[in-house]
Order: C-alpha cells, then sequence, then structure tokens
C-alpha cells in the first residue's frame, strides 16, 4: 500500500473514529445535559432524562427514563422512546422520522376546578410575548412514517365536578402511519386501550393535524358508567346505582370551521341500568336497552335512530301533592341550561323502529287525599316513523297490563305537527277502584268492584279547537259502590254493556245502553234529608271549575232488566222500607238537543208480589215541555204503608191492600193528573198519638169512601202550573187528597148524597110533623135514598137522635097525653059493657064530665073551681081540658118519649121497609132541643164507622 493510500486510510479512520466518538459519546452526553438544563429553564417543576443514546449510522436514537414532576409521583414518566430519522431531514424543511417506538408512557393529568390543565403549567411563560403571527401558530413540521405507543397509561382527573371525576386507562397501544404535521396530510390511526373496570376502547382511522380532522370507527364495550356520572349529577339531581355501556360509532370530525361532527352506522347498548332520586327512591331501571343505525350530523342538528331494542325497562313515575311530576322536579334545571347553552335550530330527531319489551312503569299519585297507585306491567311498547319535524305520522303500539288485572292494547298512528291521533284501543278488566281518590273530593262513596272493558277508535285532528273524534263500545261488570258513611250498598249491577258509542264535535250518542241485575238505596232520613244529599261534599265557592259548552247527548236506548230499589223513609216511626223489585223494560231514546218524546215501557214488582208496570212518554231532559206517563201498582201491601198512616192520621194500618193508576200529562209546563187510587180490604188498627195526624174523624172518612164490596175507589185529579216556582207536584196530590177527606169528614151525607147522583139533598135530618111520629111521604123517600147509599157504603153505621120542640110542641104533647089519658079510663069503665065498642066519645056527657074532674082534682091536687058548674057543658070541659093540660104542657118526658117514638119510627122504617141491618141503625137518647121549622120538627141523623 502506498504511503498515500496509507495516509487516506488513516485519516479516513481516524474521522470514522471521530465521528463514532463525537456521535456515540460526545453528542448523546452533551445532548443528555442540554436536554436536562433545557427541562429545568423551561418547566415549573422537576424533570430529568436519564438516558440519551445515538447511533450516528443509523441515525436511531434513544431516550431513556423521562420524568416529569416530583420524583415519587410523576406527572409524565416514559420508560423509552426510540426515533429512527431519515437522512433526508437534514435538507428537508421537515423533521421526518422512519419510526418513532414509545413504551410505558404514563400521564397523569388533572384538570383543576378553574378549568385549566395542570400539563398546561408546567412550562414556564414568560412575562411577556409577542403576538404569534399565524406562521408561527403553524405547527412544527413533522412527518413519521410509523409511530408506535406501547404498554402506556393515562391518569386523568377533573375536579370540575361536585365529585371529582378520575378515569385510568391501561394498555394503550397506539399504531400510527405517515403521522404528519403538515397540512392537508392524514394519519392513519389505530389505537387500543383498557378502561375501567374491564372496559376496552379501540379507534381506527385517519387523523389530520392541519386543519384538525379525524374519521374512523370507535368501539367501546363494558364502559361503566359510574367514574362518569358526576358529569351528569352536576346537571340533574340523579344517583346512579349501577349501568354499563356498549357503543360503536363510524365518524367524521372537522374543526376548520367550527365544530362539524358526523356520525353514521353507529349503535350504543345500556345495560344493567339503574337510577334513583337523591333520597333513595327507584326511579328508573334497565335489563338492557340497544340503539342501532345512529347517525348524527352535528352541524345540521340532526339526529337518526334507526332501531331501539329493549327489555325489563322499568321507571317510576310520581305526582307529588303540589301536583309535581318527580321527573319534572329533577329535571326542570336541566332543561333550562339546555336552553340557554343552546339558543340555536332545535334538534331534529327521527326514529325508525322502536320495540321495547317486557317492561314496567310505576305511577304513583300522591295528590288527592288517599294516594293512587298504577302499574303498568308486562308493558310492551311499539313506535315506528317518528321525527320531531312532525309533518309526516308515525305509528305506535302499547301492549299492557293494569295492576296485573286490566289489560290495556292501543294501535295506530299519530303525527306531532299538527297534533293528530288515530288509534284503536282496547281495554279489558281495567279496575274502577283507581278511579276512587279522584272521586273522594266531590262525593261520599267507595267504589268496592267494578271493572271496565272497552275496543274503541279515537281520532285527535285537532288541538285548539278540539276536534275528536271516538267510536267505541264499553262495558261495565260487577260494580259495586257502597255508601261510606254507613258502610252499606248504595249502587251495584252485574253489568252494564253501552254499545254504539260516538262522540264527535261536542255531541255523545250511544246506540243502547243494557242494565243487568241493577240495585239503588234510596234513603229519606229522619230530618228529611236523602241519603244521595249526604254523599255530596260541597266545593269551596271559587273552586267550581269555568263553565264549558254544553255537551249534546243522545243515548238511543236503555233496557233494564231484573232491576231493583231498595226505599226506606226514616222520618217515620216506626219506618217505612219498600223494595221494588224485577224492574225489566225499555226506556227509548234520550235526547237533550231534541223535543221528541222517549217512550217509557217498564215492569216490576213492590216487595216481591205486588205488580208494577209504567209505559208512556217524556222528554227527560225538559221534563216540562212534554210528559205523558201511566204507572200502574197492583196487590201493594198497605201494610208497608201503615209509618205514613200512624203519622199523617194518627192510625195504623191492620191490613189492606192498594192498586193505584197513575196519569200524569205535562204539555209546555201545564199540568193534568188523575190518581186513581183502589185501596181493598182496608182496616185501621190502634189509634196512636202523632203531632202530624190530621184533625178529623178518618174512620169515618174511610167508611164513607169503601164501597159496597169494602173498597175505597177515587180519583185525585190535579191540575197546576209546573211554571211558577211555588208549584209543586206533591203537595197538589196531598192537597186534593186531603181535601176529599175533609168533605168526607165533615159533610158526610153530603158526601154520600154524590152518591146517588144529587148534590143538593139533605139527608142528615128527617122531618117530623110538630107533636107527631110518623113518616111523612117526603121523610121516606129520604130514608129509602139513604138507605140506597148505605147499602153501597157497608162500613157506615147510622145514627138517630130523635129530638123535639117544647115552644111547639109542649101543648101539642099535653093535649095527646089527656086524650091517652081519657081514652085509657074510658076503655076501662066500658070494658065488659056493651058501650065498649063506643069509645071516647060515646061517653054520655055526665061521664065524660066526671072523668076530666076526677084528672083534674089528681092533677091539680084541688076542687074545680064552684062557678063553672053554671058553665055550659062544652065551656066547663074545655075550661076543665085547659087546666089539665097545663100541668102537661112542657113535660120533658112527654117530649122525650115523643123523640123516642121518632127515632123508632125511623129505624122500623129503614129496618122493615128498605131491608137495612138493624144493627147498622143505632138509636141515640132522645133530645128536647129542636126547633121548628114551617111547623116540622127535624130529628138530625149521624153517620159512624163500623
Amino acid at each position: 500500500m502506498s504511503k498515500r493510500n496509507r495516509s487516506l486510510l488513516v485519516g479516513v479512520l481516524s474521522a470514522v473514529f471521530l465521528y463514532c466518538l463525537a456521535g456515540f459519546l460526545v453528542l448523546p452526553g452533551v445532548a443528555l445535559h442540554l436536554t436536562n438544563q433545557q427541562l429545568e429553564q423551561r418547566l415549573n417543576v422537576p424533570a430529568r432524562l436519564q438516558g440519551l443514546e445515538f447511533n450516528p449510522f443509523s441515525f436511531q436514537l434513544t431516550l431513556h427514563r423521562l420524568d416529569i414532576g416530583p420524583a415519587e409521583d410523576p406527572l409524565v414518566h416514559m420508560r423509552r422512546l426510540d426515533a429512527d430519522f431519515q437522512l433526508s431531514t437534514l435538507w428537508s424543511d421537515a423533521l421526518e422520522l422512519d419510526s418513532l417506538r414509545i413504551e410505558r408512557v404514563t400521564v397523569a393529568a388533572t384538570l383543576q376546578a378553574s378549568g385549566t390543565l395542570d400539563l398546561s403549567q408546567l412550562l414556564k411563560v414568560p412575562a411577556a410575548q409577542p403576538e404569534p403571527d399565524e406562521k408561527a401558530a403553524a405547527p412544527f413540521p413533522v412527518r413519521i412514517a410509523h409511530l408506535h405507543v406501547s404498554n402506556s397509561r393515562l391518569l386523568f382527573k377533573d375536579n370540575q365536578p361536585t365529585t371529582p371525576v378520575r378515569v385510568d386507562l391501561d394498555q394503550i397501544q397506539l399504531d400510527a402511519r405517515h403521522v404528519s404535521t403538515l397540512p392537508d396530510e392524514h394519519s392513519e390511526l389505530s389505537l387500543q386501550a383498557q378502561g375501567p373496570a374491564g372496559a376496552s376502547l379501540m379507534f381506527q382511522g385517519v387523523l389530520g393535524i392541519t386543519p384538525l380532522t379525524s374519521s374512523g370507527t370507535l368501539q367501546l364495550a363494558d364502559l361503566p358508567l359510574a367514574p362518569f356520572w358526576p358529569y351528569v349529577r352536576d346537571q340533574v339531581p340523579l344517583e346512579l346505582q349501577e349501568g354499563s355501556l356498549d357503543a360503536h360509532a363510524a365518524f367524521e370530525l372537522n374543526l376548520a370551521e367550527g365544530a362539524d361532527l358526523t356520525l353514521s352506522n353507529s349503535g350504543a347498548t345500556l345495560s344493567s341500568f339503574s337510577l334513583k332520586s337523591p333520597a333513595g327512591a327507584p326511579l328508573a331501571q334497565a335489563a338492557r336497552l340497544h340503539l342501532g343505525d345512529l347517525s348524527l350530523d352535528l352541524r345540521k342538528r340532526s339526529l337518526r335512530v334507526g332501531v331501539v331494542r329493549g327489555n325489563g325497562l322499568e321507571a317510576w313515575v310520581e305526582r307529588t301533592e303540589d301536583g309535581q311530576l318527580n321527573w319534572q322536579t329533577l329535571l326542570t334545571g336541566a332543561a333550562q341550561t339546555d336552553q340557554a347553552a343552546s339558543p340555536g335550530a332545535s334538534w331534529r330527531v327521527r326514529l325508525a323502529d322502536l320495540q321495547l319489551r317486557d317492561n314496567q312503569v310505576h305511577l304513583l299519585d300522591r295528590q288527592p287525599q288517599r294516594s293512587t297507585a298504577l302499574t303498568l306491567g308486562a308493558l310492551d311498547l311499539d313506535l315506528s316513523g317518528l321525527d320531531t319535524a312532525g309533518n309526516t305520522p308515525f305509528r305506535l303500539r302499547i301492549d299492557t297490563q293494569l295492576n296485573g288485572t286490566g289489560h290495556l292494547r292501543a294501535a295506530g298512528q299519530a303525527q306531532l305537527t299538527p297534533p293528530s291521533l288515530d288509534l284503536e284501543v282496547d281495554a279489558s278488566g281495567v279496575d274502577l277502584q283507581l278511579a276512587q281518590a279522584y272521586l273522594d273530593p266531590f262525593v261520599r262513596m267507595d267504589i268496592r268492584s267494578g271493572l271496565l272493558s272497552t275496543s274503541a277508535q279515537v281520532r285527535l285532528q285537532k288541538l285548539d279547537p278540539l276536534e275528536l273524534h271516538l267510536e267505541a263500545e264499553a262495558a261495565i261488570a260487577d260494580l259495586h259502590i257502597v255508601d261510606s258513611l254507613e258502610k252499606r250498598d248504595l249502587l251495584r249491577w252485574e253489568s252494564l254493556a253501552l254499545s254504539g258509542i260516538t262522540y264527535h264535535d261536542g255531541s255523545l250518542a250511544i246506540d243502547q245502553a243494557a242494565l243487568l241485575k241493577p240495585y239503588a238505596r234510596l234513603i229519606i232520613n229522619q230530618d228529611l234529608s236523602t241519603n244521595l244529599g249526604e254523599l255530596m261534599i260541597d266545593r269551596p265557592s271559587g273552586t267550581e271549575p269555568a263553565a264549558r259548552p254544553g255537551l249534546a247527548v243522545r243515548i238511543g236506548a236503555i233496557d233494564l232488566e231484573q232491576g231493583s230499589l231498595n226505599f226506606a223513609d226514616f222520618s217515620l216511626l216506626p219506618n217505612v222500607a219498600v223494595t221494588l223489585e224485577e224492574l225489566t223494560g225499555r226506556v227509548g231514546t234520550l235526547d237533550n238537543r231534541s223535543t221528541t218524546p222517549a217512550e217509557i215501557n217498564l215492569s216490576g214488582q213492590v216487595d216481591r208480589y205486588a205488580p208494577v208496570k209504567v209505559t208512556g212518554t217524556l222528554t227527560p231532559f225538559d221534563p216540562l215541555n212534554s210528559l205523558d206517563v201511566e204507572a200502574s201498582f197492583r196487590d201493594i201491601e198497605l201494610t208497608t204503608l201503615s209509618p205514613y198512616a200512624r203519622k199523617f192520621a194518627g192510625y195504623r194500618i191492620r191490613k189492606g191492600r192498594l192498586d193505584l193508576d197513575l196519569h200524569y200529562q205535562i204539555t209546555q209546563g201545564e199540568l193534568q193528573a188523575e190518581n186513581k187510587v183502589l185501596l181493598r180490604d182496608l182496616q185501621l188498627g190502634e189509634r196512636v198519638e202523632s203531632p202530624d195526624a190530621v184533625n178529623l174523624p178518618v174512620r169515618l172518612a174511610i167508611a164513607l169512601l169503601k164501597d159496597s164490596r169494602g173498597n175505597i175507589d177515587i180519583t185525585l185529579p190535579v191540575r197546576g202550573d209546573l211554571n211558577n216556582p211555588d208549584i209543586n207536584v206533591m203537595p197538589l196530590i196531598w192537597q186534593a187528597l186531603g181535601n176529599l177527606l175533609t168533605r168526607a169528614a165533615t159533610a158526610p151525607f153530603r158526601f154520600i148524597g154524590n152518591l146517588l147522583g144529587d148534590n143538593d139533598v139533605d139527608l142528615s135530618q128527617v122531618l117530623f110533623d110538630a107533636g107527631s111520629a110518623k113518616l111523612d111521604g117526603p121523610a121516606r123517600q129520604q130514608l129509602d135514598a139513604l138507605a140506597s147509599a148505605l147499602q153501597q157504603r157497608p162500613a157506615l153505621r147510622l145514627e138517630v137522635e130523635g129530638t123535639s120542640d117544647p115552644a111547639t110542641e109542649g101543648l101539642l104533647v099535653a093535649q095527646q097525653r089527656l086524650e091517652r089519658e081519657l081514652k085509657r079510663r074510658t076503655d076501662r069503665l066500658l070494658e065488659g059493657t056493651e058501650e065498649q065498642t063506643d069509645r071516647g066519645d060515646g061517653l054520655s056527657t055526665d061521664r065524660m064530665t066526671e072523668l076530666l074532674e076526677t084528672i083534674y082534682l089528681e092533677r091539680l091536687k084541688q076542687d074545680v073551681p064552684g062557678e063553672w058548674a053554671t058553665l055550659e057543658t062544652e065551656t066547663r070541659h074545655a075550661r076543665l081540658r085547659e087546666a089539665i093540660t097545663a100541668t102537661w104542657n112542657g113535660n120533658e118526658a112527654l117530649l122525650r118519649r115523643l123523640a123516642q117514638e121518632r127515632n123508632q119510627s125511623i129505624k122500623a122504617y129503614l129496618v122493615d121497609n128498605t131491608g137495612l141491618p138493624a144493627q147498622r141503625v143505632q138509636l141515640l137518647d132522645a133530645g128536647i132541643e129542636a126547633v121548628a121549622v114551617n111547623g116540622q120538627v127535624p130529628t138530625t141523623l149521624h153517620l159512624g164507622a163500623e
């Protein structure tokens, strides 16, 4: 080898040696020193790089163990970094690396409560900095062909929430190709990490630094929600018990001009999710809720959910005493915050297909005095085609149980804008006890049972004004309502079927209502109030709802079968109790907008055995307009009405039966009514004291009314103008009946005279000629008429009170007494003689004078005046007669005897000539107080009851 070549070789080897010495030893040492020096000068925390290696031949740089922060708890720790520089870096405008490999990087970042990231405070910032120009603001140009980060970890803590959030990402593996900070160049990234509680994070996509853009796919698996829940809790006071999230998304992000984010082919699954209120009350839980085929456009504020599937969802909704919903109260603050933070256009959300199965919703209403709970169990919900833009209809289907017994199904379509609804609704076995709490403020009644079933077509076309159309069939079975005061049955039925129900434009129509075995109880209390009135609760003034337009109601027909009504009147002692049973029939069309009367045809029984029938027509919503109703009652036991007889008549009823025929007609408020009453075999019992009893001879009135068969057949017509507010029907009826009884009891002979068709005849007295007990022709005719009337009223008894008039008949009775005495003595004198055939006047003058003087001496207890001896015979006889009759004139015994003879004459005639039974004619003690009229003396007759 030549010297030159040897020198060249030595020079080359020396250069290589120096290059190696500088590259392998000097440069790494100087670089390590300078690096640590710069770290110390530029960072606010301790920092140290422990090792630096450089291969000058391969341009490979290796850094060993970089710690930034306190030694015991560094903020950034890197175990190793390997960088392979490209030779072109020496002349290129960018730092170019073939590869960059980082091992075991641990970053501990904390976001302070002020919103400052602690890592941003590591660098020392100069007191004054010049404004960076746009060129200086650009990132340092770097190209990395292959970036790989392995076995790294991120510890993140956020102190901004009330409860700090801690996130630990472990086993971070990052693999990137063509990493570049140059404009419009993109990197290919692949990222994997392990999150809290075994969660996993995967990212595959591209990343652009200038401008900041990214696209790709992101996957989360088994991510627990608890570590991140403080962010939610600070917005809404909801407590998370458990829950995990699985999600995947294909996204595109562009931050060049604002935030532009789109998601496609995305999905999320929520598992074992459970929420409670701050007080610990359950709010919601879900076994699994999946959202699939998600797409989102942040700039357009649009979200589309293709598929929602869920099962085992459970929610608790409660209304408090002040009328607020628990969810409404919890979410109100968050809603206000969202509105303030998002003043722009509202989001458009589209939901293509939702299916929720086997869910439950627990509803609790605490606002009523009695809390009401409703559980929607085994709830299935289907919804498709929902668009919050609202201009297209969406499909809806609900199928659920109600408190485990009822069942509700609804299916159809709805639209948000304008609001509309078209649903088919089927419900069965819905417990009406759910309505109890809402009835309590109005009525004192308890719903013990009742099941509602319905099948309906509901169409809502507009909300304001309301346009609702309803077509339905409905039934209520086994209704049982009790009086909550007395705890007794008030209303019940076996079934109520409503067919042909339609509602439209404020008009309700029901083709037919059929009631099977209905029962109701009506009570009149001791103070004359009713049980129905007691059940109504007075509402405080000012709480009545505002008046609404009247509802047009039409019911085609009401059919009753085996109905019953229990009526009791406790205002009477003893109490009245009447039961109307087996009520069957039909009530025709009821229409509150029509004047066409409804037909009525009902029949039943009173107390099981007495039939009742009601027929006719009426306008029930305006009964004063038109009414024509006939009602008939047969064989009603009068003992049922005995309390009324005790109260108003002062007698109890021993026995009897009642037939009643009522005919009421009303035309334009004018009442014309006939009350036909037939009392059969009425017998009064003992008299009882009653302050309300009429002061009338009730027994006599009844006897007057009873016909020959023992019946009382009366007609009570009633007339009145019902438009007059002072007119009441029942007082009119009682007034008519009272007038009838008063006329019968106070003028009984006039009453029975009406039976003969002669209202002017007076049968109350018989006239006798003065001094006579002999019946003349008119008197006999009068007694014949009276006997005829008594034959028609077998319960009557005739009482005869014979009388005489001392003023008119005293002298006549004395003269008749003298003549009888003369006749008696004459008969004795002539007895057994030939002169017996010639009585009275057949005596000789002397014998007559002798008789008169004897009687004079006996009566006057003195001798005949001597001067009468010189008088002529006739004058002397006249003087003797006058003196003798003067002693008998006004004699009470003689006058009473005449009155008694008149009694006998009347009774004998009635018994012997008219066939009236002797026991029905009773003779009263004779009197002498009569006053003659036109020469005739009356004998008074009285009527009594057997």
